[in-house]
């Protein structure tokens, strides 16, 4: 009889993939001082800007360059008065000044809190403040929303960045001309006690700071979407991140192109673990390219960079699959997508129907795989040549420990096969949640002389290993005395051909107090219609009938978070607020 402490997951490996990977005494940024030095005049990111009657056109960052800027900029952070260990905040979109940002920070002895450049200024003034830096690097667009939060904060200095500074010559120039003022990236000057970013560089070029970090080290704080509450700042040392990027690089390794000659696309937000570690940290120690896309949601752009630029790795999320499914130079065959060879899902359930179209319009492989901002970030994935199992978040990466638990009591191992809680024990786990020791004894608790990671997630494993989450354990709905899971709906519904997305949650019962209803909320494709007894009759023969919402909202988007998770809390919301 298989149990999880036989991890039968092993077996179902691709063959060369170890059960085990070494993991280096050192902190992150060495490997890009490794990868400097073995291949100093290769491009490291790519800039890319598309002019009208010229085309898209690029600039790029060699591997040097990049080592060397971010010396630089750790050096005068240190000079500035960065003390080890002490938290900044990154406030920029996907660009070269992100990563020169990253990996100065981590130089300088200093922990990275990168937030999300589009929030609103009570979220964003929630998190500096809650990790408490002093020193924030920002883009020209957001510097007055920081200057608006720095009172309530305890920032001191604001180093400022403009996304010009790293387009083609002849793309900053038209971007001076025409679109600097006009788009909000216009500043004329910094505040006094604030810094240009490119001013450091320069002043600061050729120094390094004298700092030795360690692996134990803090390296990041990852706040937590939000999707069920309060974020959460996940605190993870150098270890982690390193032993997660060498798990994640151990199903790359596999691939036959050398990894020299893999062009990545940065479309996912490096201030989430997923474009953090899957992206910059993995690219760097591979040496790959990586095409930036400040923002995936523009599918145009998307498109233009996987035509242009041929990349072959593509970490996405299903949403942005999801639409380049539906564009329409996509569709007809326009868009050369050919160049694609792995694609890796993650950060919500990824419906078969969207994997497969994909698959069948790029002729590239799309793999699913499951993280957290808790274990930074890959924990399972598909393998890349043997079997790629339908609905399954794959097999759980090397030196990962996996166990189902009971609902009940949170303690005892389910038989496999059944739904339990899932747990999770390796080397890339976080230290825990900064500020909050109640939430972090929650989360992580010894057994056997493990820490496990309490995910909140319901999930099964099948003998062979395979993992599948089932739902969120705060989303599932009781429904008529039965368990019902928000996800199981979805996919059920977005397999409607004229469905593009759905979300699906518990709401208060209007009729029958202290009780819940399931209801859906769902965004058509274009030019399509449907009815909500439609969808009620589509679903007869796919779900049982208390599983089957009664109650169907037409909606134009559906909420989400930036890593692209449906908010399924802010549905609810809408429909007390609408009631």
């Amino acid at each position: 009889m298989v149990t999880y402490a036989d991890r039968p997951w092993i077996k179902s490996y691709d063959v060369g993939i170890p059960a085990s990977v070494e993991i280096p005494e050192i902190p992150l940024h060495q490997f890009l001082k490794d990868t400097r030095v073995r291949i100093p005049h290769n491009t490291a990111f790519i800039t890319p800007a598309d002019l009208p009657l010229i085309g898209r056109i690029s600039r790029s960052i060699t591997y040097e360059e990049l080592d060397r800027a971010s010396d630089a900029l750790a050096a005068a952070l240190v000079e500035l008065g960065l003390k080890k260990s002490d938290r900044v905040a990154i406030v920029m979109p996907n660009s070269v000044a992100f990563v020169i940002s990253f990996y100065g920070i981590l130089k300088a002895g200093g922990v990275v809190a990168a937030t999300n450049p589009t929030y609103p200024a009570e979220r964003m003034a929630h998190q500096i403040n809650d990790c408490g830096a002093e020193f924030v690097l920002a883009m020209t667009l957001f510097y007055d929303l920081v200057k608006e939060i720095q009172p309530r904060t305890k920032v001191k200095t604001v180093i400022v960045a403009n996304i010009k500074e790293y387009l083609p010559p002849l793309a900053k120039l038209l971007f001076t001309i025409a679109r600097e003022k006009k788009d909000g990236h216009y500043l004329e000057d910094v505040q006094a006690g604030d810094y240009w970013f490119q001013d450091l560089l320069n002043q600061y070029d050729g120094k390094q700071a004298n700092v030795q970090v360690q692996p134990d080290d803090l390296a990041i704080f990852q706040y937590t979407g939000g999707t069920t509450g309060v974020s959460k700042a996940a605190m993870s040392k150098h270890r982690a991140l390193v032993a997660n990027m060498l798990q994640t690089e151990s199903f790359l390794d596999l691939l036959e192109m050398p990894a020299e000659e893999h062009v990545f696309l940065g479309a996912v937000p490096f201030f989430h673990v997923y474009g953090l570690v899957v992206v910059v940290s993995t690219s760097v120690y591979r040496g790959c390219k990586v095409v930036l896309a400040p923002n995936p949601r523009d599918i145009d752009d998307v498109l233009g960079n996987i035509e242009v630029f041929r990349t072959t790795l593509f970490p996405g999320v299903p949403a942005l699959y999801n639409a380049i499914n539906n564009h329409a130079k996509v569709r007809s065959g326009e868009i050369d997508l050919s160049s694609l060879q792995l694609c890796l899902s993650g950060s919500a359930p990824l419906p078969e129907a969207t994997k497969s179209e994909f698959e069948r319009l790029s002729g590239g492989s799309v793999r699913e795989g499951f993280g957290m901002s808790e274990a930074p970030t890959a924990t399972h994935v598909n393998p890349v040549y043997k079997e790629n199992r339908p609905a399954s978040i794959g097999l759980p990466l090397p030196d990962m420990d996996m166990r189902i638990v009971s609902l009940e009591d949170g303690e005892t191992d389910v038989p496999v096969g059944e739904v339990g809680e899932l747990l999770m024990a390796g080397p890339n786990i976080m230290a825990g949640y900064h500020g909050m020791l109640e939430e972090t004894r929650d989360a992580l608790r010894e057994k056997d002389g493990k820490r496990w990671l309490y995910t909140g997630d319901i999930a099964r494993m099948d003998e062979d290993g395979y993992f599948y989450i089932v739902d969120r354990k705060k989303d599932m709905a009781l429904i008529g005395g039965f368990n019902v899971y928000p996800t199981t709906v979805e996919n059920a519904i977005s397999s409607h051909p004229a469905v593009l997305e759905v979300g699906v949650a518990a709401i208060p019962h209007p009729e029958r107090e202290g009780q819940e209803a399931l209801k859906a909320w769902i965004v058509l494709k274009p030019a399509e219609s449907l009815t909500a007894d439609a969808v009620i009759a589509f679903l007869e023969d796919k779900l049982a009938p208390y599983e089957i919402p009664r109650r169907i909202d037409f909606i134009a988007e559906l909420p989400k978070t930036a890593i692209g998770k449906t908010l399924r809390r802010e549905l609810v919301r809408m429909d007390v607020e609408s009631a």
